[in-house]
């Protein structure tokens, strides 16, 4: 039987990133048992649909969530991603 979840990888990497603004690629791929690789592809379909925004801090990067936007899929297109992460734990920092 194949295992699934109910969050999708971008889901997954788009929540750690709003409880932890500073995470690093190498530390998303930790958590998450996949490669950096698949992580930065990740990131940069986040960054290229307006999910998340990033600033270069020294040597890291700082990232920031548009919790206005809404899900992509279809059938959910009234849920704002804000909600969506509220849900999992994310405390914004207004």
């Amino acid at each position: 039987m194949s295992e699934w979840t109910f969050i999708t990888r971008h889901g997954t990497v788009l929540s750690l990133v709003a409880k932890h603004s500073k995470i690093t690629a190498i530390e998303l791929a930790h958590h998450m048992g996949i490669t950096e690789r698949a992580v930065r592809k990740i990131i940069a379909d986040l960054y290229a649909t307006g999910y998340i925004g990033k600033k270069r801090e020294g040597r890291g990067i700082r990232y920031t969530i548009d919790p206005a936007l809404s899900l992509r899929q279809t059938t959910h297109r009234e849920v704002a991603i804000g909600d969506l992460l509220n849900s999992l734990g994310w405390e914004r920092d207004d």
